[in-house]
């Protein structure tokens, strides 16, 4: 295969998607195009619960295990919203959550808020204070 062909191989190890098969023979006098625009196989899947695969996704060349269209984890658990407060560290996203907490002595609410550290997904690009949805994996 060529240098075209392959992810952005931008770690130690040799980057590869598990279900895709790199050493397949070529058969010559066929230059047959494959379905990817990238130019080789890519696994992706449909991960359900009303959220579209992102076309970087099925057309990128990025790999990682923990994405949930391209990779080996699959949603379950709750569905969270909240705010991006950071965005420092590389394929990890702070997001925080605001809510209210009822005092019973003074019969009100006071603020309170946490931050939950979310596995980003190269397929999607977020600046800080962006309102994202996260799930449980």
């Amino acid at each position: 295969f060529e240098l075209e062909d392959m992810a952005d191989q931008n770690e130690r190890a040799f980057q590869k998607q598990p279900t895709i098969f790199l050493g397949r023979k070529r058969v010559l006098g066929k230059s047959k195009k494959t379905k990817s625009k990238t130019g080789g196989l890519r696994y992706y899947k449909n991960v359900g619960l009303g959220i579209k695969t992102p076309k970087e996704a099925i057309d990128g060349n990025y790999i990682d295990k923990k994405c949930p269209f391209a990779g080996n984890v699959s949603i379950r658990g709750r569905i969270l919203k909240g705010v991006v407060a950071s965005t420092k560290m590389n394929r990890t996203i702070i997001v925080r959550r605001n809510y209210l907490h009822y005092i019973k002595k003074y019969n009100r609410f006071e603020k309170r808020h946490k931050n939950i550290p979310t596995h980003l997904s190269p397929a999607f690009k977020l600046n800080v204070g962006d309102i994202v949805t996260i799930g449980q994996c």
